[in-house]
Parts: structure tokens; sequence; C-alpha cells
């Protein structure tokens, strides 16, 4: 597994690789000392896993998750333990306390594994379908908790990168898969479904109207009430693709 550290503290850096010599099948492709450096780097290796400071210089280690277009499995480690609920919402495989006990972090390299074989099922059970783009009228289970659905495509409005996951606009309901935004992206029809910037994919078929924004962009106007931000690079696509 490939594996960058983002702390702007040496010492702890280097307490993280010496523990992570322990495990061999991880592998240490790059380092940074705060965010920016850190979204440059994760942008340039695409690594499996990130651990991951809070507090660093110019930016937090949430502020830093929050530029990155498809967001890799992190593992924050910090000093600071009332981040905790906030690293959990963003869908954080784990959150380890300095200075790191060995036997705690066994528990996250669990974590990571159990991640890891979850990923692998749900890739399999996509290799019946990978050999064509999903249309409009395929269907698709989603579990949202102990409700579960089988619904068309067709129904589904918007999907939305949630962390780890994909938000599901469907109806009212917003049920989260475990799934990147890029790996959905590559299994949809680009003719029904557009990615309109790094967090939504849009169904075409229900935007009701366009209109430009700032800097270049467009907006997609979904009925009355959803409103989903076409990004400068994306519009420019917008307009190749679907311009007379």
């Amino acid at each position: 597994m490939r594996v960058v550290i983002i702390d702007d503290e040496r010492l702890a850096c280097e307490e993280l690789k010496s523990i992570l010599k322990n495990y061999p099948n991880y592998q240490i492709v790059g380092e940074a000392r705060n965010g920016q450096e850190g979204i440059a780097l994760i942008e340039s290796t695409d690594p499996d896993l990130v651990f991951c400071d809070v507090q660093m210089p110019g930016m937090t280690g949430f502020e830093m998750l929050a530029q990155l277009e498809n967001m890799p499995r992190v593992v924050f480690v910090t000093a600071y333990d009332e981040f905790a609920i906030e690293a959990f919402k963003v869908k954080a495989i784990d959150y380890v306390l300095k200075p790191i006990d060995p036997a705690r972090f066994k528990e996250t390299i669990d974590k990571i594994n159990e991640s890891e074989e979850e990923d692998s099922q749900i890739a399999k059970t996509e290799i019946i379908r990978t050999g064509r783009k999903l249309t409009l009228s395929d269907k698709v289970f989603i579990k949202d908790g102990e409700k579960c659905s089988f619904l068309e495509l067709s129904k589904v409005r918007v999907f939305e990168s949630d962390g780890n996951y994909v938000k599901v606009y469907y109806d009212k309901n917003r049920p989260l898969i475990l799934r990147s935004l890029n790996a959905l992206e590559e299994r949809l029809d680009p003719e029904e479904f557009f990615r309109a910037n790094r967090k939504f994919i849009v169904n075409l078929n229900y935007v009701t109207s366009v209109e430009t924004w700032f800097n270049g962009g467009l907006k997609l106007f979904l009925g009355e009430n959803e409103v989903v931000e076409v990004s400068r690079r994306q519009a420019i696509r917008f307009k190749e693709n679907f311009s007379l």
C-alpha cells in the first residue's frame, strides 16, 4: 500500500515512519509539512492511504482534504483529541493520538485492512457489468442502514462526493454508498450523466435550465430547489459536448 505522511512536526513523522517499518506492505512514497504541500503530494503520487495531522501551518488537515478532487483513505494522527468527531464526519478510517501507542496503531492497521477488503468485494461485484456503461434503465442496489432499495438509475438526480462515500439523490432520499466519485463516473453513461465539478455528477435529464456563472462557470438547475455549479473546466466540456 502506497502511503504519504502530512505533518509539520519532523519528530512526529520520524516516529510514524519508524512504526510503519513493522508493516512491510506499507510503502512511504512522500512526506509534506503543510496542507498546501500535502495537496500537491497527493495529486502527484495518488496514494492509497494518507496519515495526516490536524493542526498545521496555513490550513488544517480538514481544510486540505476539502480541496481534493478525489479523497483517499485517511488516518488522522494528532495530539488533540477534540477533533475526533469531525474526523469521522469526513469518513476517516481512524483517529490516532500522539505519541503513538504501537498496540493502538495495530488496531488502526486492522481497520485499514478491513476497509481494503470491503473495497475489494465491491470491485468483484462490479466485474459482471464492467464491460459496458450503466444506462438509465439499469437497476442498482443501494443499502441505507436497514433500508434497501433496488432502483433504476433514471430516478437518480445527483451523485455527491462525501469523503470515501458518494451520496445518492433520489426522491427525498440521500443514502451513502462506499465508492469514489471518480470510480462511479467511469461506470456511468456520459451521454446521460455529467461530472459538474469535483463533488457532483448530475443526471442531465433532470436539468431544467442553465445559467452562466462567474469565472466562466455555469449553474445547472434541477427543478426549482436544486442548483449545481459547474466548474470553469467542466463548463468548457459541457459547451463542447452539448452545443449545436
